[in-house]
């Protein structure tokens, strides 16, 4: 059936009953804000449970609809609405419910979940003023109707509609082969540990069941700034994200005698010099290109002033990668840090000397400088039960602490004073939870069925919509934990991350299985002028996955 509608400004827009659906779930969605941390998080599930309970299946078997254990507080729980049909092999299909802050949309934080009030406010606001270009692309968006704005609309609430109405789809048919498993995670956007929880008790649950995962959709966004072709995508793989930290210890001086120390200062830049933006860094393997390490903190750790030379500051980098592991990046972020350390020490004693010889000073023999990763120095620190002891009693203490890299920070300075570590010295290690890689490999028989399902979809709607094929999900996201089992290098990982918090470890019996991307599009996702494409969101891309799970359950193509 088809509905006529009127967009903000007032064109006609015409949609099937079902992209209506779909349109009505993901402004229900939107409606109740999760914001990360919040309570609004924590109430989400239950309200979710409570609209899939309108669903027959789900009404009369509502041992088919769990709420699973979380983490931490506020206490937010894993729903898991699992659709059974005749195939004991299930198809998985996922989405995040938690959202980023609203602050950003200022005044209008107050609509930032209502999106048909938000896009009123916003159109008004971007038609009374002066435009930059990107906003007047916004303006035009939402005058035509065709992006709906608001607070995890496009990131990625839209998604989880799609997955909704596909499960509506699919439980109106009495006789069918699929058996389709729907999971809404929280805490996507921090630090994964909704889809982690759910990875440790999944393989009991299914095991109950009598229930294996063929394989899993991930349902989140992609940012186009064009006219979708980029958006309508499938990712085949998702890239891996490594958070390495360089603490940096120097001599301080006092300014008018800058050569009695050695400068951190120098240290530091020389580090960031070697690593920020090198091309030379990106990951070239596998296929793709990988942005290259980029510095997301670098300070001094003084709190107060004095006419004095740094003693300390701390540089953290996100490193993106896709093939290859975490020790192979360690090894090479080690050996990038260590040619830093000799380069800059080495020219701050040919400066010192040279000022020796302008001025008739002596300057004191400076220390060798060391390098060591954090194994190393927590080993050098931790000798006995008490040191240890007291390391753990000060990492419960800053478990409030919600930045990964001031936690980390914060450890890695307790362990230098309780080792008496002195500068001039670099310590290493990983400053946040490692996000995997993982990719579809269309060798291994799971893979192959769920790739050959995806094209049998693409085919089918290619009238509609041309898809674009990428190989790596540039956004971290869950699909880094989602199938994902321990891999090589997981130790490596464990041993030189400070925060227990930030150290993933699967169970040696987590389930392994392919997963793919294929979500909404839109623009500016976590920005004040987030929105995404209502044509592709509510209608192409529901139909894109009910064809895929047609034809990923057709015993024709078995």
């Amino acid at each position: 059936r088809e509905i006529v509608s009127r967009s903000v400004e007032g064109p006609i827009v015409r949609t099937t009953y079902a992209a209506a659906r779909t349109r009505a779930l993901a402004d229900q969605l939107v409606r109740w804000q999760s914001v990360g941390g919040t309570a609004g998080e924590a109430a989400f599930a239950p309200k979710l449970r409570d609209l899939l309970q309108t669903i027959p299946h789900f009404r009369d078997n509502p041992g088919d609809l769990l709420l699973l254990p979380g983490y931490g507080e506020p206490d937010c729980a894993n729903l898991v609405a699992i659709l059974p049909g005749r195939s004991s092999r299930a198809l998985l299909m996922a989405g995040h419910y938690d959202t980023v802050a609203i602050d950003n949309y200022r005044d209008l934080a107050p609509l930032a979940c209502a999106p048909d009030e938000l896009a009123q406010a916003l159109l008004a606001d971007l038609q009374r003023r002066e435009i930059s270009p990107q906003e007047a692309l916004a303006r035009v968006d939402l005058e035509s109707g065709d992006f709906i704005p608001g607070r995890g609309m496009l990131d990625m609430k839209s998604g989880l509609a799609a997955g909704i109405a596909i499960l509506e789809h699919l439980a109106a048919q009495p006789n069918r082969e699929a058996t389709l498993i729907l999971v809404a995670t929280p805490d996507e956007e921090r630090e994964s540990r909704g889809m982690r929880a759910l990875r440790a008790v999944l393989p009991g649950l299914l095991a109950q069941r009598g229930l294996a995962v063929g394989g899993a959709i991930n349902m989140d966004v992609t940012s186009d700034q064009g006219d979708g072709a980029v958006g309508r995508a499938v990712y085949t793989g998702t890239i891996g994200k490594l958070l390495p930290f360089a603490f940096v210890l120097g001599q301080p001086s006092h300014a008018a005698y800058p050569f009695e120390g050695v400068s951190a200062t120098l240290i530091a830049a020389e580090i960031l010099r070697a690593i920020e933006g090198n091309p030379d860094l990106a990951d070239t393997g596998a296929g793709d290109v990988a942005p290259p390490p980029i510095a997301l903190e670098m300070r001094d750790l003084r709190t107060g002033y004095e006419v004095t030379t740094p003693d300390r500051l701390w540089l953290a980098f996100n490193w993106l990668y896709h093939s290859g592991t975490a020790q192979d990046r360690l090894g090479q972020f080690q050996h990038l840090v260590a040619e830093a350390l000799e380069r800059a020490t080495t020219q701050f004693a040919v400066n010192a000397r040279a000022f020796g010889e302008l001025s008739g000073a002596a300057r004191p023999q400076a220390a060798t400088p060391r390098l060591l990763t954090f194994a190393e120095l927590r080993a050098a620190a931790l000798t006995d039960p008490v040191a240890e002891a007291d390391f753990a009693a000060q990492e419960a203490a800053l478990s409030h602490v919600d930045n990964p890299l001031t936690l980390s920070r914060a450890l890695v300075e307790s362990l230098i004073e309780c080792a008496g570590l002195t500068g001039p010295a670099v310590v290493i290690g990983f400053a946040g939870l490692h996000y995997p890689p993982a990719s579809l490999d269309p060798q291994i028989e799971g893979h192959a069925a769920l790739l050959h399902a995806i094209q049998k979809a693409e085919a089918a709607m290619a009238a509609e919509a041309k898809l674009t094929w990428r190989p790596y999900f540039q956004g971290i996201s869950d699909m880094s934990f989602l199938g994902q089992p321990a891999r090589a290098g997981d130790d490596v990982v464990a041993a030189n991350t400070p925060a227990t918090r930030l150290i993933d470890r699967p169970a040696a019996d987590s389930l392994e299985f392919p997963v793919v991307n294929i979500g909404p599009w839109g623009r500016e996702f976590h920005q004040r002028l987030e929105r995404a494409h209502a044509g592709y969101a509510f209608d192409i891309l529901p139909r894109l996955l009910v064809q895929l799970v047609t034809a990923y359950f057709d015993k024709k193509q078995a």
